[in-house]
């Protein structure tokens, strides 16, 4: 059964979009976004809001990121024992800096940046719109690998892990299948899944 997980939040100790929003970008627009995600915007529609208030170097976001966020214990034995695919609707641009300094290849599905000195583009990949949730989200594009296990943490993990055949949540994510009456199991950090799976 494939394993499915995603990036910010999950993988990572803390969430690589925020972070370089709040350091590079405008927290306002951040903080009112943020509000708005499943209201009257889509996620993409929120993301790329929010992109587009960086406007600093991407080598100089990068470094930032690489010094300040951690990848979650046991990932990298994880990647070598069950080979996962990390799906995210973050970038290339900014998951890829932190693989390589940990020293992990993974199969990786995310958009693309396009860093402008007059405000980021995020380079959304092609999704459906999804049946279950009327977005263009991470359900969508899962459909090929058949039954999957899915281990997340957050809001673009909502509609995808109710399609898992087992899920492992934390945080927002966690609480939210609670409230569904989802069946779920907690997880801190990767050593968690190696013991289980």
């Amino acid at each position: 059964m494939e394993l499915l997980i995603d990036w910010d939040g999950t993988v990572t100790e803390g969430d690589t979009l925020h972070a370089a929003i709040e350091e590079f970008g405008d927290r306002d627009v951040f903080i009112e976004m943020e509000s708005e995600i499943g209201r009257q915007l889509t996620l993409q529609e929120v993301i790329a809001v929010e992109m587009a208030t960086i406007c600093a170097p991407l080598d100089e976001v990068v470094a930032f990121l690489v010094r300040n966020i951690p990848l979650r214990p046991g990932f990298a034995e994880l990647v070598v024992q069950r080979d996962p695919v990390v799906i995210s609707m973050g970038f290339h641009e900014l998951i890829e800096p932190l693989l390589a300094r940990d020293g992990i290849e993974v199969r990786l599905v995310a958009n693309r940046l396009d860093p402008r000195p007059d405000g980021w583009r995020a380079r959304f990949r092609q999704q459906a719109i999804c049946a279950a949730c009327g977005e263009p989200c991470k359900r969508s594009e899962v459909s090929g690998f058949g039954e999957f296990v899915y281990v997340g943490d957050g809001y673009s993990d909502r509609c995808v892990a109710q399609a898992a055949a087992r899920v492992f949540a934390r945080d927002g994510l966690a609480a939210y299948l609670t409230l569904e009456g989802v069946a779920f199991e907690p997880f801190t950090d990767f050593d968690d899944l190696i013991r289980v799976l």
